[in-house]
């Protein structure tokens, strides 16, 4: 869910939640240790980085509360066999389960080239409390397996191996520099109930201060055009009936993680974690596979032209 200007309920609860430390809004605040968001929590980020999103690393933190993700899925062949042999996709996991405990640090503003903006956002979650952070990293892993099972070089943002971020503009660079081919940010959407489906963000034409997006609209609208196709496919879902007109594709010009990237990128809002029919299928594991099916789809079909 990345960050909407929009949608100022979403930057009042992240204030909320810096301010007081109380993460589990909707059940109140724990006695030492914070919960994760069980509400729509702080906007949803955008691509993440920044060199002050640099935190070391730590054990993998545990998935908030939610479904369990599942199985490992399949068995990942030799590398350099498939048609997407010698290709390089960034797969970025929308936010990380661990920024409601850093709200100093995800709040901290980067450079986005047009403004400065928050580092990061805790994302949304379900009614029930199952996080984006823990969707978007399951099915991060499950989009890893199908792509580099066709031969694909995967490269991830974070791996949930970090106490928080990366920030978007950390984000962007990881793409940048892996000189990737397609890079796709995954996140879902905390919207209104009623709201359901999916929608795919593309970058907007920019070019202000450090982000020049003039190169990658065009290749960016097909690899967006080729994942809404694939994505209503796999999931036997809609595009979105509250953004996009009904074409599933909605242009931003205020998203850091697609004004800073050098190369074809989109953000992928697989539904609407707020909508209680949404989010039965958002916390299901046969549709997360469904998901990364339709997102490695979408991605294979562009890729190989």
């Amino acid at each position: 869910m990345p960050y909407d200007h929009r949608n100022t309920a979403r930057r009042t609860l992240a204030l909320a939640l810096a301010a007081t430390g109380c993460c589990a809004v909707l059940a109140g605040c724990a006695s030492s240790q914070a919960s994760p968001p069980s509400g729509k929590a702080g906007s949803a980020q955008e691509s993440r980085t920044a060199t002050q999103g640099e935190s070391g690393t730590q054990s993998r933190p545990p998935f908030a509360s939610g479904p369990a993700a599942g199985p490992s899925h399949s068995p990942v062949p030799a590398r350099g066999s498939g048609s997407l042999a010698g290709r390089t996709v960034v797969i970025d996991p929308g936010h990380n389960s661990g920024n409601f405990r850093h709200s100093s640090e995800i709040n901290q503003k980067v450079n986005i080239g047009t403004t400065r903006k928050e580092c990061d956002t805790t994302g949304t979650s379900t009614n029930a409390g199952y996080t984006e952070a823990s969707f978007t990293l399951d099915v991060s892993h499950r989009l890893r397996d199908l792509l580099t099972a066709r031969g694909a070089k995967v490269v991830f943002t974070h791996d949930g191996d970090r106490a928080w971020g990366p920030c978007i503009d950390e984000r962007a660079r990881t793409g940048n520099a892996a000189r990737a081919d397609a890079v796709v940010s995954v996140h879902a959407d905390g919207s209104a109930a009623g709201h359901r489906g999916f929608h795919v963000i593309l970058p907007a034409k920019v070019r202000a201060g450090s982000a020049d997006t003039a190169k990658i609209v065009a290749p960016s609208r097909a690899l967006g055009e080729r994942i809404v196709d694939r994505f209503a496919r796999a999931t036997g879902t809609s595009p979105a009936n509250y953004i996009g007109s009904g074409t599933g594709l909605d242009v931003r010009d205020d998203l850091g993680g697609l004004n800073l990237s050098t190369v074809p990128k989109v953000f992928v809002e697989c539904g609407n974690m707020r909508d209680p029919k949404d989010a039965q299928l958002l916390t299901s594991s046969t549709w997360r596979q469904k998901a990364a099916q339709g997102l490695a789809d979408g991605i294979a079909t562009y890729l190989e032209g």
